[in-house]
């Protein structure tokens, strides 16, 4: 199991991002969609693996694919899958194994959940959150998911990294 994971989440004129995710091995990059509320959708994700539940999915359009992200928590590790579908419209409810695996890795949940929630913080920083909903158009930044996977992150990972406390 690699540690040096990396996430970015970067605004590309409007209604687009490049979400980019990479390990030591191998990366995956993608171009989203506004049609979802994928920031929000993947904070969210990353929270609901704090409570009983194991395994969260997060689908991102890539118009018309679709990217959808597995998360399996498995101790205080998440396995990580990301499935391509070739049409969102007609994927939904498509059995994950049923998608071609375009990128997976085994990560401990906060170097994860503190990748994700930096990357969010960086594009509040850039953007604020006018600018973040004018260039994202159809929802505005996920200032409570990103504040409620900071708190579960912070009282149970026991993460020594530093964390930006000041943002909403």
């Amino acid at each position: 199991m690699t540690v040096d994971l990396q996430f970015s989440w970067e605004l590309d004129g409007t209604g687009w991002a490049t979400c980019r995710i990479a390990d030591n091995s191998s990366e995956c990059k993608d171009t989203v969609s506004y049609c979802t509320d994928a920031l929000a959708d993947l904070l969210c994700a990353l929270s609901g693996l704090y409570g009983p539940s194991t395994v969260q999915r997060v689908s991102f359009d890539l118009e018309p694919t679709e990217a959808r992200w597995v998360l399996r928590r498995r101790g205080s590790d998440v396995d990580i899958a990301i499935y391509r579908f070739p049409d969102m419209a007609v994927s939904f409810g498509v059995p994950d194994r049923e998608g071609s695996l375009s990128w997976s890795s085994t990560q401990p949940r906060s170097a994860l959940s503190h990748a994700v929630m930096e990357a969010a913080q960086t594009v509040l920083r850039a953007h604020g959150e006018d600018g973040y909903h004018e260039k994202w158009r159809r929802y505005p930044f996920p200032v409570a998911a990103l504040q409620d996977l900071r708190r579960l992150h912070l009282r149970d990972d026991g993460c020594q990294r530093e964390h930006d406390v000041s943002l909403p």
